[in-house]
């Protein structure tokens, strides 16, 4: 429910073009605008939160440069890097509920920028299954409303 309500407020704010993907396992939207405003906004939106970012994955650069070596022609991304982060609050009451919900760790936020439109940049996140006890369910959509969050306030 709370994805939906998300992705309409988002919609209709006019904040961003649109939900580009929405289902189960992800949620996309995009934003005309520059590659740097929006990665530096989503970042922005990670440590206002009082949250590190851990490692940012160049995945736009290494798919370029490992292309080449295999032979390979098409151009995935104009640019593309992934956001890895994670919350000791939220994370520790998620893996409290559940051990093995540290697959679910850490968190990650992709910016990116296709080909076919260069001037529109995408921000996506895994959604996590909201799966075991009553607690584990509570703490999962604590994680989706983190990262839901962080992507409006980047996307305003």
């Amino acid at each position: 429910m709370l994805r939906h309500v998300l992705a309409t407020a988002l919609l209709f704010s006019g904040l961003v073009q649109g939900a580009l993907a929405s289902g189960d396992h992800m949620a996309v939207f995009s934003k005309t605008g520059s590659f740097e405003d929006v990665r530096d906004a989503v970042e922005m939106a990670i440590t206002d939160r009082g949250l590190i970012v851990n490692n940012v994955s160049h995945v736009g650069e290494m798919l370029e440069r490992t292309g080449k070596e295999l032979g390979a022609t098409k151009q995935i991304y104009l640019k593309a890097e992934v956001l890895e982060f994670c919350s000791a609050v939220v994370s520790r009451k998620m893996m409290e509920a559940d051990p093995d919900n540290i697959v679910f760790c850490p968190y990650v936020i992709s910016v990116y920028v296709v080909p076919e439109k260069p001037n529109e940049v995408s921000v996506a996140y895994r959604k996590p299954q909201i799966v075991g006890s009553a607690e584990s369910q509570k703490s999962l959509n604590a994680v989706e409303e983190l990262l839901a969050g962080i992507v409006k306030d980047a996307l305003q």
